[in-house]
């Protein structure tokens, strides 16, 4: 074992949308950097271009000076599509070049589309360890570099709320959609179902909390004359989607591409009853008719049809909330995966500053 270990985790800032921040959040409330002597190097966030270059040169200077003074740091660095291939690569390069074991966790769909080049297929190769959130991702990454040693790991969920909290019986008659504003996440296809859906239940409303093409969502549900039933929350924080989970009465997600979407995994925890797309790792964590409803992606007759029966009938989806909330709980609690990161760290021959279960 390294004696005196130093952990050195490259990610977005906090706050920053999408995945990385979250899970990075999940990993501090639940003890992480306590546990071990991490360092943490935020390389970008969600601020302006010229932000950014800083936040990313200051990191690398940061790095720079750590990797001098621990010879033997551990380096963990966390990508995703919306990132700088380029910068990612560089920090990466340079932990190589230390000699640092270089654990590698990426977020999220369409890597495949920024991370797929030779140069970082070569550093991934060189990884001491590529961890993904799904099975779906392995194929992927052994196509991108064959011998690079995937770990699936799936991401901790924050909080799982209260099961006895505004049971679905007695919400409204409300839909949420977690995610970007775009149409490869199904959204203009949601607006179209939810018009259809109008006649059955005329008093359905649809919260959509992302950010991304709003102005083009908004007209296009002006269109199908449903502007008064949709709102839009922008992007929301944790206590944001706890708030909205508790009083959604259906989650939806109809998307084309997918990694393992945090939403959906918030949604089950939160016992939030599911119809969604079979891509991705959505499949591996989502059973048709057991913890979910499944639908193909641009099915837009049966996505209708499966939002009014869970909307109609409370019984069926409180029944398949209770499944997802224990699916959730076995794959996504903090103990289960923060635990077998810290497996992965000591692997790799470091050790905690103290040892002991991780909190729940």
């Amino acid at each position: 074992m390294n004696a005196n270990p130093r952990l050195i985790m490259l990610g977005a800032e906090n706050e920053t949308r999408g995945s990385i921040a979250a899970v990075v959040d999940a990993y501090r409330a639940h003890g992480l950097f306590r546990r071990w002597p991490i360092d943490y190097l935020p390389t970008h966030g969600d601020g302006s271009a010229a932000r950014n270059a800083a936040l990313t040169l200051g990191a690398f200077r940061r790095f720079a000076a750590l990797l001098a003074r621990h010879r033997q740091a551990l380096v963990h660095i966390h990508l995703c599509a919306r990132g700088n291939a380029m910068r990612d690569a560089a920090f990466m390069a340079a932990a190589l070049a230390a000699r640092s074991p270089l654990v590698v966790q990426m977020h999220g769909a369409g890597l495949e589309h920024t991370h797929g080049g030779p140069l970082m297929r070569s550093l991934l190769e060189r990884a001491a360890c590529v961890i993904i959130p799904c099975e779906s991702m392995r194929t992927w990454v052994r196509s991108v570099a064959r011998d690079a040693q995937a770990v699936c790991l799936p991401n901790p969920v924050l909080s799982f709320g209260a099961p006895d909290v505004a049971p679905l019986a007695r919400r409204p008659n409300l839909i949420l959609f977690l995610g970007r504003l775009e149409a490869s996440k199904g959204i203009f296809d949601l607006l179209e179902a939810v018009a259809a859906l109008r006649n059955a239940v005329p008093d359905v409303r649809l919260v959509c909390a992302g950010d991304g093409q709003r102005i083009a969502v908004a007209r296009y549900a002006e269109r199908l004359g449903i502007a008064d039933a949709v709102k839009f929350t922008g992007w929301v924080g944790p206590s944001g989607k706890r708030a909205l989970l508790e009083t959604a009465a259906v989650f939806a997600l109809p998307s084309y591409d997918e990694a393992l979407p945090n939403g959906l995994c918030e949604a089950m925890a939160a016992g939030v009853p599911a119809v969604v797309s079979p891509v991705g790792g959505i499949p591996e964590v989502v059973t048709d008719g057991v913890s979910g409803l499944l639908v193909a992606p641009g099915d837009k007759a049966t996505l209708e049809r499966q939002l009014r029966r869970l909307l109609v009938d409370r019984a069926v989806g409180a029944q398949l909330g209770a499944a997802a909330r224990e699916t959730a709980r076995m794959r996504f609690a903090a103990e289960r995966s923060i635990g077998r990161l810290e497996e992965i760290y000591g692997a790799l021959g470091f050790s905690a500053l103290q040892s002991g279960p991780v909190p729940a």
